[in-house]
């Protein structure tokens, strides 16, 4: 290549991009909102740093695309702009000069509308998200925080996303909310709002939002706190982190997820925190200064601790302890340690995981409201992972006495639209009145399902098992299931089916279950009661409305 091609080249980039290309590096002057990067899964994660003025500011690993990309993600850079950023990059450099910055994220004009997208689940535009964090209500809003990597659609660079909705339907996307730091990456934790100003971060008569959480940098966990002043929108991480560094007490590198909540008899704040085999409790005056207290075994992960009224009974509550899995226990709990008086069981099964429930919710609601990640995928779509339905939790009688029932939101009652009901169907009946709804990419049916000669019934989609219930075994889909009436011949489900989801409540909530919905193929069955002789008792169908609308 002569002189001139060179200097011809360079020019056009000085024009484009005000982009320099060195071995390795690039700089940029941001001028524009974001950055855009090209990705491909053929090749091997290397890592990526943006420094300004000399100072490193974001690094992570990526899959930066040599050549053509299978998908683009973007990286924030408003807070740059007027300023020159230098990019580096440890693995093959070529991709380098295929980012570029621009107002609009690539592909923006597809986002929400691509064939794989759920239409009523909250999903994120691009990249991998995991735990549902921080779940805070406030002033009108409720917030979700969750587990990112905002650079590909696999785990890893764990980050705060951030969303918020009025009516825990409708999801707007937020910038990220935490960034790894010299601490590590950020991993879940939980949010609470600090009206007595305990922790000294209010600012006049705005209380402090706090996040307590854990940052992981490979060998070791520690539990840290950040604070906001404009409603969660950004935070200020406290000087003196971590708060906790429990490495000492249990010589184990698991201790994280903390879950953070006011306990008014004590006047005090309670942390329950996962460390080695279950549920550490410690209690706190400021949110900084944490004093340990009591252990109990038998949880893994994403601790949850919250008290809830029996029958709606407020002058009978019992406290519930779980944990990642959807196990939980019932019991007491003095502000210093939990005591179980019955448990384990399970109310939920499947592809959710992580579930933590709001805190802040004002006291004319009164309801404990949970969000869980769906460890789902979406094929072929530059995105990874899912939240599940928000549902509320309550406690009720049974013929087991008290048990957890989870149910969705009376909110999400708004998207569905009735578009047909049946009663006293055969199979048969039943299955050609679901013909015309065998395409549906969305749809919602709710259906009890009466056994007469047979032992054994179900519904499938295109040869999926949606429900298998076999009465003598006692079993759903192979999992243990009594009903309420031991000689009941009935099963209800109401069930949510999404592009790539499919999630079910048996008869009123009292057990749930989730799964990921598969590509029918050839399978050409579509919709299918099955059972000799069974009768489809109730069945209604809804049509559904898109959240991205």
């Amino acid at each position: 290549m002569n002189l001139n091609i060179k200097k011809l080249l360079f020019f056009f980039f000085i024009l484009s991009n005000c982009l320099h290309t060195y071995a390795g590096e690039i700089e940029i002057k941001i001028s524009k909102k974001y950055l855009n990067i090209p990705v491909s899964h053929k090749v091997d994660r290397a890592r990526m740093s943006i420094s300004v003025d000399g100072k490193k500011e974001r690094s992570f690993v990526i899959r930066l695309a040599p050549d053509e990309a299978e998908y683009w993600v973007f990286c924030d850079v408003s807070a740059y702009i007027g300023k020159t950023i230098k990019i580096s990059y440890e693995g093959n450099n070529t991709g380098l000069s295929k980012i570029y910055q621009d107002d609009k994220i690539e592909g923006q004009e597809n986002i929400y509308k691509e064939e794989n997208r759920p239409q009523y689940h909250f999903t994120t535009k691009r990249g991998w998200i995991n735990d549902p964090n921080g779940l805070v209500y406030l002033d009108g809003e409720y917030h979700l925080y969750y587990q990112y990597n905002p650079y590909e659609r696999d785990w890893e660079n764990m980050h705060w996303g951030h969303a918020v909705s009025k009516d825990l339907i409708h999801w707007e996307e937020l910038p990220v909310a935490l960034y790894p730091d010299e601490h590590g990456t950020m991993f879940s934790g939980s949010a609470v709002i600090d009206y007595d100003n305990t922790a000294g971060f209010n600012k006049g008569n705005t209380p402090a939002m706090v996040v307590i959480y854990t940052a992981e940098n490979g060998d070791r966990q520690t539990q840290c706190v950040a604070y906001s002043l404009d409603k969660g929108r950004t935070f200020i991480k406290y000087d003196k982190n971590p708060v906790i560094d429990s490495k000492e007490i249990w010589n184990s590198r698991d201790t994280r997820d903390p879950k953070v909540f006011w306990y008014k008899p004590g006047n005090n704040w309670v942390m329950v925190l996962n460390e080695r085999d279950g549920h550490s409790i410690y209690t706190s005056d400021n949110l900084k200064d944490w004093k340990y207290e009591s252990h109990i075994t038998g949880f893994w992960e994403c601790p949850e601790l919250f008290e809830l009224p029996v029958d709606g009974n407020k002058n009978n509550k019992k406290w519930v302890m779980y944990g990642a899995t959807g196990t939980y226990m019932i019991g007491s709990f003095d502000g210093k340690v939990f005591t179980p008086e019955a448990g384990k069981y399970f109310y939920t099964r499947g592809s959710i995981y992580a579930a933590q429930t709001y805190t802040n919710i004002p006291d004319s609601d009164g309801r404990r409201i949970q969000i869980g990640w769906g460890r789902i995928s979406h094929p072929g779509m530059p995105f990874n992972g899912m939240m599940m339905l928000p549902t509320e939790l309550s406690l009720r009688t049974t013929k087991e006495e008290v048990r957890l029932f989870n149910n969705p939101v009376q909110e999400t009652e708004r998207l569905f639209t009735p578009a047909g009901k049946w009663t006293s169907l055969s199979s048969d009946e039943a299955n050609d009145k679901l013909k015309e709804y065998n395409d549906a990419d969305v749809l919602r049916i709710r259906t009890t399902i009466k056994l007469s000669h047979a032992t054994s019934a179900g519904l499938r989609l295109f040869g999926q098992r949606i429900i298998d219930y076999d009465m003598n075994a006692n079993t759903i889909n192979g999992v243990f299931y009594s009903p309420q009436d031991m000689t009941s011949m009935e099963l209800t489900a109401d069930i949510f089916i999404d592009r790539t989801s499919i999630e079910v409540f048996i008869d009123g909530g009292v057990y749930s279950y989730s799964m990921e919905r598969k590509a029918h193929n050839d399978n050409k069955e579509g919709f299918r009661f099955r059972g000799n002789r069974i009768e489809v008792k109730n069945l209604e169908v809804f049509s559904v409305k898109s959240i991205w609308q």
